[in-house]
């Protein structure tokens, strides 16, 4: 996406809600905002577009619940907190879904998931599933069990790896400012709103503050830093007031609100750097002439059918090269089978899987979404 304009076009989207305008500044859940939000997100929803929510509020609710005025520093007192808010955060969403005819699905991750790659993939096949049933997921970091290591840090960073996760068009980021400034304007009276930037104009390093709220994690440079891990997908960022009237339907419908930061490379040559550069090969698959040829002419998935042999040992979720029958490689992708299991189903159709293996993850060995022409 390179201009508002194109937002009218994007058919999955990232809404990350933050504590700030979720929680009424500490008053509790703000349950007329959330209504008003689900309304829009049914709206969207009614146009085709998947929506898949990041929200913040779990450890806000559950100090409202407590009785706690000021966030806790200790890492079980915050997860006591996260453990008594989520549920009344979930049931909130249910509730306000439920009227308009939707059901939700809760989703707690950590770091962990995100970055061990059969996890990952588990978790993109079943928000991907969640979707297709038009299911909407409320996805969360796992406060409960994540420790400082596993943390992903602020639901803007955990909101953006959904949307790499997803290969999302958009990540809308709700927040109590109007957008990204061109200076702090809490301290600058001269500070200028930003309507669309470069998501790699070093400008914006400057301008973005480091600031944040009595119950979120997140200031304005983690935003600027969520967008930036977006835009290896290619995804579009755009920041905008929550508690504005219809500001979801606005921005989608690309008005004048708030700030589109715009990735500054296609979502294919960003996932393909992503692929190529930053996961090692762990195998090759030579396929046959007729998949070469389907996968190079069509960008189809590939089916274990197409797969003559199989080198190397790897997991499900580790890269593999693709070769032709004379050992030239020229796709990479990650897998849905082990290289045992691949073995098994290898020249194979697809209806076949659960009879070779005693069971059928994905009808793929490699689905297009994941697959990279070099």
């Amino acid at each position: 996406m390179k201009s508002r304009a194109d937002l009218k076009q994007a058919k999955c989207c990232v809404i990350k809600i933050g504590s700030a305008v979720l929680t009424d500044n500490g008053q509790g859940l703000n349950r007329q905002a959330i209504n008003d939000w689900v309304e829009q997100i049914s709206e969207l929803k009614s146009r085709g577009i998947d929506v898949i929510i990041v929200s913040s509020g779990s450890v806000a609710e559950g100090m409202v619940r407590l009785g706690w005025k000021t966030r806790p520093h200790a890492l079980h007192e915050l997860q006591a907190a996260a453990s008594v808010g989520q549920m009344g955060l979930i049931q909130a969403y249910e509730e306000s879904f439920q009227s308009k005819g939707f059901k939700t699905a809760q989703v707690l991750l950590t770091h962990d998931d995100l970055a061990n790659r059969t996890r990952y993939l588990n978790a993109r096949a079943t928000i991907k599933t969640l979707l297709s049933l038009s299911v909407v997921p409320i996805i969360n970091e796992n406060d409960v069990v994540a420790n400082e290591e596993l943390r992903v840090g602020d639901n803007d960073t955990l909101a953006a790896f959904i949307a790499n996760l997803m290969s999302a068009d958009l990540l809308m980021i709700l927040t109590d400012q109007d957008g990204f400034f061109d200076a702090d304007p809490r301290v600058d009276e001269n500070a200028t709103l930003l309507s669309e930037a470069n998501v790699a104009d070093k400008k914006l390093d400057f301008a973005a503050s480091g600031g944040s709220g009595a119950l979120g994690r997140g200031g304005m440079q983690t935003k600027l830093t969520a967008a930036r891990i977006a835009s290896r997908s290619g995804t579009a960022t755009i920041i905008v007031p929550g508690l504005r009237e219809r500001v979801v339907l606005d921005a989608i419908d690309g008005n004048n609100v708030g700030t589109l930061l715009i990735p500054n490379e296609m979502p294919l040559s960003a996932r393909k750097r992503w692929l190529t550069a930053h996961l090692s090969i762990k195998g090759t698959l030579v396929l046959d002439d007729g998949a070469v040829k389907a996968i190079k002419k069509s960008g189809v998935s590939l089916l274990p059918i197409g797969v003559i042999s199989v080198t190397g040992d790897f997991d499900r979720g580790e890269l593999v090269a693709c070769a032709s029958a004379d050992g030239k490689e020229f796709a990479r992708g990650l897998v849905n089978y082990s290289s045992d299991d691949i073995k098994k189903i290898q020249q194979c159709k697809s209806t076949d899987i659960e009879a070779c293996l005693g069971f059928v993850g994905e009808s793929e060995v490699i689905h297009c979404d994941n697959l990279v022409l070099l």
